[in-house]
């Protein structure tokens, strides 16, 4: 196999470190000498609308960036994902996410390995629909006969941190009557709190694990078997016998899994397992059966219009011109900001209390895709790679890190998404307060690009001594990403758009950005380090000395 191109081997890389090393942004010249400059710049991909006016960029820079996507084949690596090759390369795998939400009928049909991708990803759809319909009309009931009326999913990374984010972002559209919780830390706290004021008799658990051997997920799920049984016994509901809870496990149990051995072992009905596929990363896979909560919750319907703002997100960046493809273009210029002007951070400042999870999102996929230290070939980078995403809702953000985004010697490039039309319009005396809240989204935009000057601080009767703690540099870069309003189909846009920057980023940086090796380790040892917690003392000796005396410590604190 011919090993990805060094981008730092690259004439355009050449030419973009010099060009950084004279680089002297300046926006409020460049929109006085360019009237045009926000015309321009700002793109529109499916149902969004992205200003990137107010990024530190000349016409050479893009140019330049354009010409190192060029240089590393980032299209035809696209093109390559699209087909179903084996891009993931350490776990010789195709990388097919896109091929979740194509719609029914796709023509041509996508055929990978002698394998109908559409068909298969269509059958799984159908029973995840046809069984979310039989919970929300009421055909699905408990071991009582109730319907359901809480579900919740039990699982963890991209089993958990998709469909709680789109949960939470789609409130408005869930049906009356249901609700959703989320289990996924090992911690007993997480399962405690979340079943503390539950009714046994009306929840339903989805255990979400392809391999149905995830520690913290298989943990938390016998110990919500352990609680509903505990649960349903004390009211009466079922016997205390081996019958009683196999009939309680068949009515609130159901799992989103391959593995049907262990479902069954589990004491699950495989007829009640939804599966999906290797090709489909875990970060991947909230548009798979993954998703089966969010489908109960807002409904197939619904869930059809999510994925079809992915897919049109997906057509976007797989036929937009280089110029005017947004997903390419906000991954290059991630790659400006981290790789030749210095940045390490990259916020995501939501103007909408519904995402309040979205940041927390996008960690798992921008930073398990793209931390990474060697190539897809093995061969270890010679650039930086990755960036630490993180981020709050705006306003309450603007009164807790907006200070070091303003005026700190970092640079955090920001990406601002808000939505011209509430859930909720409101009115204060008069005031209509989504306005007010969108008067702060374009105020802080404005305000990190073109900053207060000495001179204008001065105007303001500000005495001398505290001019200099007044004045903002500006030239602090932010996109904007603006909706109409926040639908199933504008999320499933927005997630896509996300999935594609960070495949830009790790085509351009030459690595794999769809393995996850990083988080095994870990994973490994504490099953070595578990023993010594239960009075192992060979395991307990076998540890450094750092561990083996935190360990004894803790061990001591247990005791009393």
């Amino acid at each position: 196999m011919t090993g990805p191109v060094d981008p730092a081997s690259t004439d355009a890389w050449a030419a973009l470190t010099s060009h950084a090393s004279a680089f002297e942004p300046d926006l409020r010249a460049w929109f006085e000498r360019d009237p045009d400059r926000a015309d321009r710049l700002t793109k529109s991909a499916a149902g969004l609308r992205v200003d990137v006016s107010k990024n530190l960029v000349a016409d050479e820079t893009l140019g330049l960036l354009q010409q190192l996507a060029a240089e590393t084949d980032v299209l035809g690596k696209r093109d390559a994902m699209l087909r179903g090759e084996r891009i993931n390369t350490t776990e010789d795998r195709a990388v097919l996410h896109t091929a979740l939400r194509r719609p029914e009928g796709s023509d041509p049909a996508l055929i990978v390995d002698g394998q109908d991708v559409d068909a298969d990803v269509r059958e799984v759809l159908g029973r995840v629909y046809a069984f979310a319909e039989r919970v929300r009309s009421g055909a699905w009931t408990g071991a009582t006969g109730k319907r359901v009326a809480t579900v919740v999913n039990i699982g963890i990374g991209g089993s958990d941190l998709g469909p709680v984010m789109a949960y939470e972002a789609l409130r408005p559209y869930v049906a009356e009557g249901l609700e959703c919780r989320f289990i996924s830390n090992i911690d007993p706290t997480d399962l405690a709190e979340k079943t503390r004021d539950l009714d046994p008799e009306t929840t339903l658990f989805i255990i979400a694990s392809k391999t149905f051997g995830t520690l913290e997920t298989l943990t938390n799920a016998r110990l919500a078997r352990e609680w509903l049984w505990r649960q349903l016994i004390a009211l009466g509901a079922i016997e205390d016998d081996d019958e009683g809870r196999s009939e309680a496990v068949a009515k609130h149990f159901v799992a989103v899994s391959t593995a049907l051995d262990r479902v069954a072992e589990f004491g699950i009905d495989t007829e009640n397992a939804f599966g999906f596929w290797d090709w489909v990363g875990g970060r991947y896979s909230l548009d798979s059966a993954i998703g089966t909560s969010l489908a109960i919750a807002i409904g197939p319907e619904s869930f059809e219009d999510f994925l079809a703002g992915f897919h049109a997100m997906d057509e976007h960046f797989a036929t937009a011109p280089p110029e005017d493809n947004v997903p390419l273009l906000m991954g290059l210029l991630n790659v400006w900001y981290a790789n030749f002007l210095g940045a390490h951070t990259h916020a995501v400042l939501p103007y909408s209390q519904y995402l309040h999870r979205f940041p927390a999102y996008l960690q798992q996929l921008t930073m398990e895709s793209n931390g990474k230290s060697v190539r897809s070939d093995g061969v270890p980078v010679t650039v930086d790679t990755g960036e630490v995403f993180w981020g709050e809702p705006g306003t309450n953000g603007q009164h807790a890190f907006y200070q070091l985004i303003h005026q700190g010697t970092r640079l955090v490039p920001a990406d601002f998404i808000a939505f011209a039309n509430p859930a909720h319009p409101l009115d204060d005396g008069g005031q209509d307060v989504h306005d007010l809240f969108m008067a702060n989204f374009f105020a802080q935009t404005k305000a990190l690009a073109f900053g207060k000057t000495a001179e204008e601080v001065r105007e303001e009767g500000t005495q001398e001594h505290i001019v200099s703690a007044r004045v903002f540099s500006g030239n602090r870069p932010t996109t904007s990403i603006l909706a109409s309003r926040l639908t199933p189909s504008v999320l499933g846009q927005l997630i896509a758009l996300y999935e594609h920057i960070t495949f830009v980023q790790g085509a351009i940086w030459g690595i794999d950005s769809f393995d996850q090796w990083g988080v095994e380790l870990g994973k490994q040892l504490a099953l070595q380090i578990a023993p010594a917690l239960n009075g192992d003392r060979d395991a307990l000796a076998k540890q450094d000395a750092s561990t083996r005396a935190a360990i004894e410590h803790y061990l001591a604190e247990r005791s009393r």
